[in-house]
């Protein structure tokens, strides 16, 4: 069979193909991890809304199901309290819809979860002691990261310019996730908060990987075979999916999120700090198009989403307040297990790359 062309990926996270199921946090978990890692890719597991706890038991139940290695997934931002004013404000502007929905606009809401890394998380780490930690938005203290790599993990992070790439590099990152601007979900900027000058994959990842010395995992807008041959022309040494991840069964995303995806369109998506304050590529939605897509009022991170929980629980149609992340590749992700997926990015992305190497002609397979 045609072999990966570069494979420091699979070397250094022991897996047999160079793919990485992006962890996404609230529409992923341990059926998704499980598939991807029976096809030979890396699962992962998004932490950023569980305890401790269920970190734990997710990893238990990981653990259980297969001998791949196990990615855990954290987020890194700053903890801040919620501040009264910018929350009056975004109530403000959400007041119309509060009343459309026949609730008090100044009701208590409950606050918004998403946990940063902490000393409570770094001891999860040392329990379960993953193959690989992966972050968002940077990486931890100096001193909680040192318990990781002590642990054994592998780590890595996500960079959405070269300057963050650079950054990580120097801090110790095994591999760094050169993110453009084409993905689903959450930025991971931490060096910048200028979407503005965000650049997309195809400018991004050959000048991630020129400038550092570790290897580059490609991520945004790759939902099939050509997606990945081309972020390994360009230097990658991986891929990390998350989009066309979630169609599968396996994902944890409603049926008003499906029915979305089933109908993306190339041009259906925007960036948006709406949903928690942080720029987020989502399909565009009812909320989206009156109030955003980025808003001065949205409350910093993660504290705009409290406000939309009530919104999302009166009406009949969630879809308009609930964030639904999705990268520009959408229309390209196709309903079908996670395990028969991964498998046939495996062998999409060989073909095309046996095909630019000119060992196969037009129409044909890498056969063992």
């Amino acid at each position: 069979m045609f072999p990966w062309p570069d494979r420091r990926i699979i070397d250094l996270f022991q897996v047999s193909h160079p793919i990485l199921q992006a962890p996404m946090a609230g529409a992923s978990g341990v059926a998704l991890a499980l598939a991807v890692s029976r096809a030979g890719g890396l699962g992962s597991l998004p932490c950023a809304l569980l305890t401790p706890e269920a970190v734990l038991k997710q990893a238990a139940a990981y653990r259980e199901g297969t001998a791949g290695p196990l990615n855990l997934n954290f987020f890194c931002h700053p903890p801040t309290l919620p501040d009264e004013a910018e929350q009056a404000r975004w109530r403000e502007r959400l007041t119309p819809y509060y009343l459309e929905l026949g609730l008090a606009p100044l009701a208590p809401v409950a606050a918004a979860g998403r946990a940063p890394f902490d000393a409570a998380f770094c001891a999860v780490v040392e329990q379960v002691r993953p193959e690989v930690v992966s972050f968002h938005f940077g990486l931890p203290a100096p001193a909680l990261l040192d318990r990781v790599k002590a642990a054994g993990a592998r780590v890595v992070s996500s960079a959405t310019t070269v300057a963050e790439a650079v950054w990580l590099a120097h801090r110790g990152c095994d591999a760094v996730i050169a993110m453009g601007y084409e993905a689903g979900g959450h930025r991971g900027s931490f060096l910048t908060a200028d979407m503005s000058a965000q650049p997309g994959l195809m400018a991004l990842l050959p000048q991630i990987v020129d400038a550092v010395d570790v290897p580059v995992i490609a991520a945004g807008g790759i939902a099939d075979g050509r997606g990945i041959a081309a972020a390994f022309a360009l230097g990658a040494a991986g891929v990390q999916i998350g989009t066309a991840y979630l169609p599968c069964p396996e994902s944890l995303i409603p049926e008003f999120h499906r029915a979305a995806l089933a109908s993306a369109r190339d041009d259906g998506t925007a960036l948006t700090n709406l949903f928690t304050g942080r720029p987020a590529r989502g399909i565009i939605n009812r909320l989206m198009t009156e109030v955003g897509p980025l808003s001065p009022d949205a409350p910093p991170f993660p504290h705009a989403a409290a406000a939309l929980g009530p919104l999302k629980a009166a009406t009949s149609t969630p879809e308009d307040f609930t964030p639904l992340w999705a990268g520009q590749a959408a229309a390209l992700a196709k309903p079908m297990n996670a395990e028969t997926l991964t498998g046939q990015l495996a062998a999409e992305g060989l073909a095309c790359l046996a095909r630019l190497s000119g060992r196969l002609g037009p129409g044909e397979s890498p056969a063992s």
